[in-house]
């Protein structure tokens, strides 16, 4: 049988969003909560207010996984959009951090993937177990994992169903830094955000577009789009302004125009 309940809630602390997931000690991911990411997500995007997001869990582990049992309810049809939700923060102009404490898989690691910056502790644990049930990562996992770290070490992981445990994934770039603790964790997590939600939001925006659409593609498409990228942002008033306050010697206001 499906499980219900669970919850994605948005909490803003000036320019900060914070997107809590919330069903129980492992933070069973269910079919309502993959929608309410990008429901959230999308009150995120519309609101000028909000510079930079952090997700995070109430649970004790970031997320154990999705619903499992509840699949089986789930028409065959409706898995050809599957992982469209659940990567909103891939699709977020803002950029997005998260904050990893414990299990992280599944649909979890999938969602933590598609965010842009990875913090965790020395419990944070990442798998794509999907192979255990006979299936596959649906939601972005295969392609993801592969383009983080390696084809050669997401076959290993994805097609043995092993774990990748803290100072892995910190040494391979999955997590950016780890920290003692939960308290810890959340505490560099605020400074992080809070210093990201201080830089230009254009110019963050654009660095994150201009990353993800250049990194696949030949180094010339890519240092094509940078160039062009930063041409765009000559003409900004946030590029005036830090050119302005560097000179000055006083910190820079950007307002994201």
């Amino acid at each position: 049988m499906a499980l219900t309940g669970g919850d994605v809630t948005l909490e803003k602390k000036g320019p900060v969003a914070y997107l809590t997931l919330s069903h129980g000690k492992y933070t069973v991911v269910t079919w309502e909560m993959r929608q309410l990411v990008a429901d959230r997500f999308a009150e995120i995007d519309a609101d000028p207010g909000i510079r930079v997001v952090v997700v995070r869990s109430d649970g004790e582990h970031f997320t154990s996984g999705g619903d499992i049992a509840g699949f089986m309810e789930v028409d065959p049809m409706d898995f050809t959009d599957l992982g469209h939700n659940v990567t909103a923060p891939a699709r977020s102009a803002k950029p997005v951090i998260a904050a990893i404490d414990g299990y992280c898989f599944g649909v979890g690691c999938e969602m933590a993937l598609a965010c842009d910056i990875r913090l965790g502790t020395p419990r944070t644990q990442f798998a794509l177990p999907e192979m255990n049930l006979g299936m596959i990562p649906g939601s972005g996992g295969t392609q993801r994992l592969a383009r983080l770290i390696g084809l050669s070490r997401a076959k290993f992981h994805i097609m043995t169903a092993t774990r990748i445990q803290a100072q892995q994934a910190l040494d391979w770039g999955i997590l950016a830094e780890v920290h003692d603790d939960r308290d810890a964790l959340y505490t560099a997590v605020d400074a992080l955000a809070e210093k990201m939600a201080a830089f230009s939001p254009i110019a963050q925006r654009t660095a994150k577009e201009v990353l993800d659409k250049g990194v696949d593609g030949p180094l010339y498409t890519g240092i094509d789009l940078e160039r062009k990228a930063y041409a765009m942002l000559r003409s900004t008033h946030d590029f005036a302004e830090g050119v302005a306050a560097f000179g000055e010697k006083r910190k820079p206001e950007f307002t994201g125009r």
